[in-house]
Parts: structure tokens; sequence; C-alpha cells
């Protein structure tokens, strides 16, 4: 598959919550991370997701919003990652932030240099990926 955005991760849908309009899916990533999408009940029938099938969420780099463990607050978001900076590249005015979680997955942030040099990151850093249930698309084989 060949799509733009950095973060594809691959996994097989361990709960499927239906809902009125939408159903919150769950997706059992391979090294025990768990990843929350919210989708219409629509596409979970065009997909047809079941337990059981594989997945892929795929979650562009603007949408992890990154937070450091002791800022002292609290988020709304369904996905939580807490992990470590592997490596910053800075661009004119944004940066890209690679991450790997505790539990093994990759992940890449955009964010910006003021944001960089506000939080004060650095590779080895502690950090909190977020991202929230509705930024995650899913994809599934044919």
């Amino acid at each position: 598959m060949q799509v733009s955005a950095r973060n594809q991760l691959v996994g097989s849908i361990s709960e499927i919550k239906e809902g009125a309009v939408n159903n919150e899916v769950i997706l059992s990533l391979a090294d025990g991370e768990e990843l929350t999408t919210v989708i219409t009940c629509e596409s979970c029938k065009t997909l047809n997701l079941t337990v059981g099938k594989e997945a892929v969420a795929i979650i562009k780099a603007p949408w992890v919003v990154l937070a450091k463990p002791d800022c002292g607050l609290q988020f709304s978001a369904r996905n939580q990652f807490s992990g470590k900076v592997t490596n910053i590249i800075e661009g004119a005015v944004n940066s890209t932030i690679h991450l790997v979680t505790t539990k093994g997955v990759e992940l890449t942030a955009i964010i910006t240099n003021e944001s960089l040099q506000d939080m004060q990151l650095t590779k080895g850093n502690d950090i909190i990926a977020l991202v929230k249930a509705s930024s995650v698309i899913l994809a599934t084989r044919k």
C-alpha cells in the first residue's frame, strides 16, 4: 500500500462497539499496544469489519500531538502512548519527531519549531503521543 501518511500500523480488530451513527473499533497491534478509532457504521459495513480481521491504521504525522509526561495535564484523546524520542529532524518551520512507545510502536509526529523549543525536546526525552480516535483512518485489503 502506498499512501503518504507516515504512521501505518498493522493489527487485527479485537473489538467493535456499535453505536447509532459511529462505531468504536479497537485494533490490537502486534506488540501489544491497542489503538482505538471511531468510524461510521457505514464504513464498518463497507470495509466488512469483523473481530479478527486484519486492518491498517493510518495516522498522518500532524495528527500526533506530543506532551511531556510531567506536564500536569489529563487528556481526552483515547490513544495515549508513552515512549521516548528517538530522532528529531528540524526543518525551516516544522520539525519531524520520531518516537518509539514503551511497547515498541514507532510513531512520527510533526510539530512546529516553536513547540520543539518550548518543550525543549531532545533525543531520549520521555514523551506521550496523543492521537484522537477520530484521527485514525482504517484500511483493509480487498
